[in-house]
């Protein structure tokens, strides 16, 4: 018997059929004696369309902490509507939210990352030999509040329960052939490549490829975790063999062409207007004597004045300063607020 964590993004769930065939592909695992938990992403484009409501009644810029919470109820639908399938097929099945999997993450809303799992609850649903169906992409902070993971979020979650689990396997199933030399769409006479490693993937994740979201190969290299990707709808009859690809983590081929220079996802106008905002942001407190956006701006480092700020509010500041940019700004990944008081002494001997 094998313990197997399986994903399935929103185009495998996006109708009724494709969500009986996915229930097909579970149900055949688990008929295999195996322990199966399954990772379901939102349905088609339920996040896409969530978002344009939001932006229907506030075409400004929503709160991160109201989106996460609107955003989050795509993937609550789709693993409903999976375990309702496989219930239908006879199979015993408990769908569980993140925070009901135990999904612990920071409060960086809409692109969280995961602090730990407590795993209990998914040990004991497999112990009652329950398939567990689990929302992809979502969390829950230390305030209690629910938060997502970024786009492609669902396949860190399904690495994380992985390797929370020590899973025997992690299969991420999308509805494409491969990892390609370029986009495939876009780009003549591309290559699908036929092996690839933990580094060349993270790489590729970080600079645009739409496959696989790249927190998820940290975590599968991270754990040693493998890893398949399966044609989702030419094999789902079993017409077409899985191929499994030693030494790598993916096996997709839903663009690279991200990978190519200046084909990234934040353009040069909108990446400088960030770095702009950031050190505004941070001249705006009181005893700011510089302050620079560095590592991409990843990081905003700030010099305070000594005869002005204290240490006490010194480290007030950076926490303030901190609840501003989350409050006030769009930025992919996290950022750090690094506040320095110095008080040099300088004397001349003559």
């Amino acid at each position: 018997m094998s313990l197997i964590v399986q994903k399935f993004g929103g185009s495998s769930v996006a109708d009724t059929k494709r969500v009986q065939n996915v229930a097909r592909i579970v149900t055949e695992e688990y008929k295999k004696g195996n322990e199966v938990v399954v990772v379901v992403s939102a349905q088609g484009d339920t996040t896409d369309d969530l978002i344009a409501k939001a932006h229907e009644l506030n075409a400004g810029t929503p709160s991160k902490r109201e989106m996460d919470m609107l955003m989050s109820a795509g993937e609550q639908i789709s693993i409903a509507l999976l375990a309702i399938a496989i219930e239908k097929m006879g199979f015993p099945v408990v769908s569980l939210l993140g925070w009901q999997a135990g999904f612990q993450t920071d409060s960086n809303y809409s692109a969280a990352r995961i602090k730990k799992i407590e795993a209990e609850r998914l040990r004991a649903e497999l112990a009652k030999k329950n398939i567990v169906v689990v929302a992809g992409f979502q969390g829950l902070n230390k305030y209690d509040d629910i938060t997502t993971l970024g786009r492609g979020g669902s396949d860190t979650s399904a690495v994380a329960i992985a390797a929370a689990l020590r899973a025997d396997l992690c299969q991420i199933y999308t509805d494409v052939d491969g990892v390609y030399t370029a986009d495939p769409r876009k780009v003549r006479n591309t290559r699908k490549l036929e092996e690839i490693t933990f580094d060349e993937m993270l790489e590729l994740a970080s600079l645009g490829a739409q496959v696989l979201n790249n927190r998820s190969v940290e975590l599968a290299k991270k754990y040693k975790e493998s890893s398949k990707v399966v044609h989702a709808i030419l094999a789902h009859h079993g017409d077409i063999e899985p191929k499994t690809i030693e030494a790598c983590l993916v096996q997709a081929a839903d663009g690279i062409s991200a990978a190519r220079p200046g084909a990234r996802r934040e353009n040069l106008e909108s990446y400088i207007k960030r770095l702009e905002q950031l050190e505004e942001i941070a001249n705006s407190f009181k005893g700011v004597e510089n302050s620079y956006a560095i590592q991409a701006g990843r990081e905003v480092r700030i010099m305070v004045k000594s005869d002005v700020v204290s240490d006490d509010e010194t480290v007030l500041m950076a926490k303030d300063i901190v609840k501003q940019i989350e409050g006030t700004m769009e930025y992919p990944g996290q950022i750090k607020v690094n506040v320095i008081r110095e008080l040099r002494a300088i004397e001349f001997a003559k």
